[in-house]
């Protein structure tokens, strides 16, 4: 799933093993963003409100952490 995180970059979240692990995505690469922790147990539908705790300080007035069409 792919986040856009108030216009200023964007996240790739991926379930692998059991864990969600999360990317920052930019032009043909990812690198992952081992300061960002999602919870296992979180829900899919979840993670952009998680998103938007965690980059909270990026956001200006109005702004919110949106998903991306894969």
């Amino acid at each position: 799933m792919k986040f856009d995180i108030y216009g200023r970059f964007q996240v790739d979240v991926r379930r692998e093993d059991e864990t969600w692990i999360a990317y920052r995505a930019e032009q043909g690469k990812r690198t992952r963003l081992h300061d960002v922790i999602v919870p296992p147990d979180l829900a899919a539908e979840e993670i952009a409100t998680y998103l938007d705790d965690v980059f909270h300080e990026y956001a200006g007035i109005g702004q919110t952490v949106e998903q991306l069409a894969d």
